[in-house]
């Protein structure tokens, strides 16, 4: 039966608003080591303690706009939520630190490679975590992931231990925001709101003592600072307008945008050292995340025609 006239179109429509959505926020992840490059001079603590009291500013305004404070206060009053993120504002906060630091510190090709290795990293949780089963080439995509980490490991400076706590620290996050029914800005206001005390106090303290940056420098130091609250939530909006009208299949193949992204800007933008170790390992990587993405399409395919009535078989 056909659906009402312009249905078609309307859902077109709404398909290419959400690539649209996806692609803003994972190129905006992506391009994100330009804005932590720019406020280098600022130590890495300062940065992140600007971004947790500048985001839940922001967020407490878009917590506002629409009326959700009757589920933020609910979150608060159930003992599960509140321990769950008490513990997802933990690893939130040792990804975002970690991030920071990792830039500044010109490490972008490992945080470029601990975007690469999240998917695989999810795989590997749910099969410890979740009791998931992998199917062969979930276990061929894993052990090529492991060897390029063991690769650079032994050819380049050591383990690349900012990849791993980045793809690990985003997983666990991962992980226990699915057990806690709050969207993503609600989620997110209430994780930077639990730590917002410690930053903000962090931030006085600095400033007592003449450390500070904020205000202490160029307006146009003060005014990044304060975009960091921006640079957090706006990709955050976007992401969550894209999942809303698309499916995960094609949200899983644009999060490879923003480990691209920032590959690029490593090695064309900020001429970061890429040897033949390098390359090998990111080979490997990008190997087995084809190898993952078309075994997961193909199982999803398959999921599909089993469930689809015998009559349209």
């Amino acid at each position: 039966m056909a659906g009402p006239p312009g249905s078609s179109k309307v859902a077109l429509d709404q398909k290419t608003v959400g690539v649209l959505y996806g692609l803003a926020a994972y190129l905006w992840w992506g391009l994100a080591p330009v804005y932590f490059k720019a406020v280098a001079a600022v130590p890495a603590m300062e940065v992140l303690a600007h971004r947790v009291v500048w985001s839940v500013v922001l967020l407490a305004a878009l917590v506002a706009l629409t009326r959700h404070w009757g589920i933020v206060a609910a979150a608060l009053g159930d003992r599960r939520t509140l321990a769950m993120l008490l513990l997802s504002t933990l690893f939130i906060s040792i990804n975002w630190g970690t991030f920071i630091w990792a830039v500044m510190a010109e490490r972008v090709l490992e945080v470029s490679l601990g975007y690469y290795i999240n998917p695989l990293v999810n795989v590997l949780l749910g099969v410890l975590v979740l009791k998931e089963s992998l199917s062969r080439w979930q276990i061929v995509a894993v052990l090529l992931a492991a060897a390029a980490v063991l690769n650079l490991a032994v050819n380049v400076a050591g383990l690349p231990w900012p990849s791993l706590v980045l793809a690990f620290s985003f997983s666990i996050y991962g992980l226990i925001r699915k057990t806690t029914a709050l969207g993503s800005v609600d989620g997110l206001f209430l994780e930077t709101a639990i730590v917002a005390p410690v930053a903000l106090g962090y931030l006085l303290l600095l400033g007592s003592q003449g450390e500070g940056s904020f205000l202490a420098v160029n307006p146009g130091l003060d005014l990044l600072l304060f975009l960091a609250g921006v640079v957090t939530a706006a990709p955050l909006i976007w992401f969550a307008s894209a999942a809303r009208r698309l499916n995960y299949s094609t949200i899983g193949l644009l999060q490879y945008i923003t480990p691209t992204a920032q590959f690029l800007l490593a090695v064309l933008v900020f001429g970061e050292v890429f040897t033949l170790a390098h390359g090998t390992s990111f080979a490997c990587i990008w190997l087995a995340l084809a190898i993952y993405s078309t075994d997961t399409l193909n199982s999803r395919r398959r999921a599909r025609r089993m469930s689809a009535p015998s009559s349209m078989r």
